[in-house]
């Protein structure tokens, strides 16, 4: 849809030959001879561009402009002047007007200043959504979990994410390390600035130097340019270190001094190059058992771990895969244009009993394939994996040596059972308490004592 402008002249010469240049480019055009009839114009549907005089009968147009920036601060004011009230002109740039042009009129440069200035308001825009989808899409909201291990890890979260020193995010493959890495940078001050996550792991011995921290043309063989490294490109920023403890030996003393004196050295180069970044590591592996066995340094050790994050396994909550398993059926179902309701019981008793030795991955796994599989308004246990079936057929052999009590065995299900009739119900707790025959006070409580979200 074309912009819309508004044009406000007292001079009907001006104010016409302007509309037709403009309309002639393909915008909206609107006039108006006085200030106060640009201003019942604006009010009614504001308009993306307000193009003024500053001298006009009724309302001025430093006046109109002062109602405009107040009322409608989206809208652009580009104010018209006669060089002798140049003065003038620059007192409206400080009051909010985005640029003024000098009588007489110049249609070509007024045709480049609306362009520039639609520009600049489409990165405005952009950058604006892009920071409105970064908070939503990392904030705590977004790692799923209602149990008191993750409770506990939220709470550190939010207090590390305010400070700067270096965190270690330790367990297991799959717990979702990087997530909460993200979590701790979006919601950290450096927030505006780049995530550069980095798989140690995948990154060839003999490179990593150069990839980490940048090198000079002509350097080694295969350096055909200058290379600006990992770390500088995240200046501002945080770098994520995924797999850590992949770091080669003899390369961990120039990550301890990057660390430690906020400066690197190029492959090649002799001076230090400054940085300013913030160093989030991870590792699935015990740090403490690498240092004793030679192969990581416990210098660099301590200052990676000022504060350590330890992911809980699913094992330790059991009671949050429902709601994982709810979120990722929320994704997927969307994504494929499915109708499914949710899970069947025996579905959600076999996925809440499962070993996931793949953690939340895997979780998210068997959902995404069931979601592919299922034909019916709930996935049902012949949507899951053979294996499943075949665990569920001798009971107790998901959970190997039985180590759910009968109480944590009938609040699992409880949870699961409320859970379905609230999505069945589109968590309308009325209805829901009534498909339960129960009370809608006694729904509330049992959901309070369940630790399901009430909204």
């Amino acid at each position: 849809m074309a912009e819309r402008i508004l044009v406000v002249d007292d001079e009907k010469i001006i104010r016409e030959s302007l509309s037709f240049v403009l309309k002639k480019e393909g915008y909206q055009v609107e006039e108006a001879a006085n200030g106060k009839e640009a201003l019942a114009t604006q009010e009614s549907r504001p308009f993306d561009i307000v193009i003024s005089d500053i001298e006009m009968p009724e309302m001025r147009g430093m006046e109109l402009l002062e109602h405009i920036t107040k009322r409608t601060p989206q809208t652009f004011v580009i104010m018209i002047t006669a060089f002798a009230s140049i003065e003038t002109a620059v007192a409206a740039l400080r009051k909010g007007a985005y640029d003024y042009v000098l009588k007489p009129l110049d249609f070509d440069d007024i045709l480049h200043r609306i362009k520039r200035l639609l520009d600049h308001r489409a990165l405005s825009l952009e950058n604006s959504l892009l920071r409105q989808e970064i908070n939503r899409t990392y904030d705590f909201d977004q790692i799923i979990g209602q149990s008191q291990s993750m409770k506990n890890i939220f709470q550190i979260i939010r207090r590390v994410a305010a400070s700067e020193g270096t965190v270690l995010i330790t367990g297991k493959s799959g717990t979702g390390k990087e997530l909460v890495a993200r979590a701790i940078h979006y919601n950290s001050k450096r927030k505006l600035k780049r995530f550069m996550p980095i798989n140690c792991g995948a990154i060839v011995e003999t490179l990593f130097e150069s990839e980490l921290f940048g090198h000079k043309k002509g350097s080694f063989t295969g350096a055909a340019s200058d290379k600006e490294g990992l770390f500088k490109a995240a200046d501002g920023g945080s770098v994520f270190l995924d797999e850590v403890s992949e770091i080669p030996l003899h390369l961990q003393v120039k990550l301890l001094r990057a660390i430690e004196q906020k400066e690197v050295i190029p492959v090649g180069y002799t001076d230090p190059v400054s940085i300013d970044l913030r160093i989030i590591a991870a590792t699935n592996r015990d740090l403490r058992v690498e240092v004793e066995n030679g192969k990581f340094r416990e210098d660099l050790f301590y200052r990676l771990n000022v504060v350590e994050v330890d992911l809980p396994s699913l094992t330790e909550r059991k009671e949050d895969v429902p709601l994982l398993c709810q979120h990722f059926l929320e994704i997927y179902r969307k994504s494929m244009g499915r109708l499914i309701q949710g899970f069947t019981n025996e579905a959600m008793n076999a996925m809440i009993q499962y070993q996931w030795k793949g953690e939340v991955r895997e979780l998210q796994n068997v959902v995404e394939r069931a979601v592919i599989f299922c034909d019916k308004e709930y996935i049902g246990l012949e949507h899951l994996p053979e294996y499943f079936r075949q665990v569920s057929a001798h009971g107790s052999a998901i959970v190997p040596g039985g180590q759910q009590t009968l109480r944590d065995a009938v609040k699992a299900f409880e949870r699961t059972h409320i859970e379905q009739v609230l999505v069945q119900h589109e968590r309308n707790k009325e209805a829901t308490a009534q498909a339960l025959g129960v009370s809608l006070s006694s729904l509330y409580r049992k959901m309070e004592e369940l630790e399901i979200p009430t909204r």
